[in-house]
Parts: structure tokens; sequence; C-alpha cells
């Protein structure tokens, strides 16, 4: 019990300190004492009142947050306005794939880093890579830190989560010959102008698909990218569905320039896409690449139009020298190695591409500056040994 400067009684964790004024003491619910000052004393006790009574009820709130209930509140005040309706299914997807079945029901001022981490090695054994291991850490990683920001939770269990996988930054390009090798094999395929316009572009899929006629300025020789055409089952679908999004970052709205190789694959698409729409008028869209029923791509149909070369070209190799498969995203990795080996700076590179930054560009290409590099010293000691011959000569 507390007294005044008196000796009365006044409460506990009620005093009055000696320079007249009351102070009023509890414990939070993180067991931090918090203090309150008042010069009235029933002013500082209705004060301490309506703060140890908070503090119970918020007490009370908080034990019954579940993981669940609180990813669906993550999602709606910090997720909802400020990323993609794709972003937003995949980390749904992520979720109730690898999170909520295992802690989804557990109250969130439970959860320690040792659930965390067990979760992450669940789907390592799972045989879930880098990529969904990380995307685990990351989401877990922003709803626990807004939980603690709300002081729902002490500490962020993340912190310090090891991933069980290493992370693979080497991009998948074709080698030269290989290079030469699908494109005289695509030829005179339907898809071929869609080929060569994008290993001479470095172009995402996605934003080839959503290529339309006032994206392409052959005048200026430029491709303005400003949107990219996705086909995903979004939340709100009953089904898959094609949906028109701005690029991956600020920095993907870009302009391309078009080599003259890129024009004359170019003009034939415009006219192939003339043909293609005549012949299916009901099927009328503006994008320049499209199916021979004029609809609109996805990589599904992407993927399968190469591997369609592909076998082609396997059809007379040997079963120990086959052609290996590979996506519609190789023919970008394909576009920036080129650059590289010819000695485009990488600065270059990165607006060619559209990374966010010179590190993304210089993480995935390491391989290809390094080998160009070697090459290039290797000029060097040639042209000291020719040096060192002619002077031996000479004497």
């Amino acid at each position: 019990m507390g007294k005044d400067l008196k000796g009365k009684e006044l409460g506990i964790g009620i005093i009055q300190r000696k320079d007249g004024l009351y102070q009023g003491r509890y414990c939070d619910r993180w067991g931090k004492r918090k203090t309150i000052y008042n010069k009235n004393l029933r002013e500082l006790r209705k004060q301490l009142a309506e703060a140890i009574v908070a503090n119970e009820n918020f007490m009370s709130i908080k034990n019954n947050i579940t993981l669940n209930k609180w990813f669906t509140r993550w999602m709606e005040v910090y997720k909802e306005k400020s990323i993609r309706a794709n972003t937003k299914r995949n980390y749904t997807h992520v979720y109730q794939k690898n999170i909520a079945p295992y802690i989804g029901e557990r109250y969130i001022n439970s959860l320690v880093k040792s659930d965390i981490q067990l979760l992450v090695d669940r789907a390592c054994d799972a045989g879930y890579g880098y990529e969904r291991q990380n995307k685990i850490k990351v989401i877990l990683r922003d709803m626990l830190q807004r939980a603690v920001e709300d002081n729902l939770v002490v500490n962020n269990p993340v912190s310090g989560i090891k991933l069980r996988a290493i992370k693979v930054v080497k991009a998948k390009s074709l080698t030269l010959e290989e290079q030469n090798i699908f494109f005289d094999y695509c030829k005179n395929t339907f898809y071929e102008n869609l080929f060569n316009v994008a290993v001479n572009t470095g172009l995402r899929p996605g934003e080839l698909f959503a290529l339309q006629l006032d994206d392409i300025d052959l005048e200026h020789g430029f491709i303005d990218v400003n949107k990219t055409l996705v086909y995903q089952k979004y939340l709100t679908d009953n089904r898959k569905e094609f949906h028109i999004e701005p690029p991956k970052t600020k920095q993907s709205y870009r302009k391309v320039p078009i080599n003259s190789i890129c024009k004359v694959y170019l003009g034939r698409q415009l006219e192939l896409k003339r043909v293609v729409s005549c012949k299916k008028p009901k099927q009328h869209n503006n994008y320049l690449f499209v199916t021979k029923f004029n609809t609109p791509l996805n990589t599904q149909i992407y993927s399968d139009a190469i591997r369609a070369v592909i076998r082609q070209i396997n059809l007379v190799r040997s079963l120990d020298n086959q052609f290996e498969k590979f996506s519609g995203h190789t023919f970008r990795h394909t576009f920036a190695t080129r650059c590289f080996e010819n000695g485009v700076e990488a600065k270059v590179v990165q607006s060619y591409l559209g990374h966010a930054s010179l590190k993304m560009t210089m993480d995935l290409y390491t391989h290809v500056t390094e080998d160009k590099a070697t090459q290039d010293i290797e000029k060097i000691v040639l042209e000291d040994k020719n040096i060192i011959s002619m002077d031996r000569r000479l004497a």
C-alpha cells in the first residue's frame, strides 16, 4: 500500500512524491512496469484503473488470436492494396499449403523460433527447394513483424531461421551452338517469330504475351514494355483467366531497342497476326503474339511450342546426345548472355532486362562475365606470345 506525504494510505500501486506529484504503477502484458503521473489523485486513480483494464482486455484478446486469423487480417490491412492479385494468390497458396496445416491454429503469442524452423525443415523434407522455403520465411517474417508492431507478440520468432536449400542463381542460357541449332529447326514454324523476338529483346514471357500493336515502334526502333499478361486463377476467379497486370517492378517499365533481325520478325508477325485475325474474327484481341486460333498465349503454350521444336531436333540424335529441354525464360537469359559476351556494359544490360538493381543482373550473370574475363585475359597472353616470338625473330 502506498502513502501520501502525510502518511495516509492511497491504495495499491499509488504513492505521492516529495514534489507533491501522485504516481501510479502497474505491470503491462510484457511484465514491464509502467508509471502514470498526475497532480490530482482522483484523476490518477481513474487513469490507473483504465490502463489496468485496457491491459487485461488486450491480453485476453491477444491470447485468442490464431495464426490463421492473423493471416486474414494481415492480408486485409497490409497486403490487399499493396500487392498484385497474382502475388496475393501466391501468398495464399503457400500459406494454405505449407503453413496453415501445421501451425495455423496456434496462437501467435505461443510461436517460438523452433516452430518456424521445423516448418522450414518439413518443407525441405517434402522436396521443396530454396524458393518455397524462402517464401514461407518471407510470409511469416512479415506477418509476425506486423504483430510485433501491434504489440501482439513480444518479438519476431522468424529472425535467424535457416533455409535448408542453397539458392541457385546461375541462369540457364543457350550456348551459341545450341542457339543456332534451335533456330535452324524452328524455321517456318508458327512460333518462329515469337522465338526470334524473345531472344533478341530479352523480354519476360508475360511481357511478350501482352505486347500489342501500339507497343511496337518500328520507325524509331523500340518496344514499349508497360504491362504483362498472366494466366492464373485469382482468389476471386472461378477458373483460370487472363489478366493484364503492370510489369514486375518499377524498373520493368522500359523501352527496349529493336535490332535489325528483330525488326524483320516483328514485321512478319504483324502480317501473321492479320492473317490469323481474318480466319478467327470472333476471337478478337489486340495481342501481337497469339495462337493459331487467335487466342492469347500463356506459359504452358509457350513451353509446348519450344518442346515441339526440341523433339524434332532429338529425332536425329542418339539417346546420349539429346538436346536439353528449356523454358521460355531461357531466351531472356540467352539474350543477356549474348550482350555480355559482346561487351555490352552491365548497366545497359540491366536497363534492357528491367531488373530492379544492378546487383540482381550481376548475380545472375556472374558466370558469364567471369568466363568472358578469362577469355579476354587469354587474348592478352596470346598477344604477348606473338610479341615475344617476333622479338626472337628480329634478334
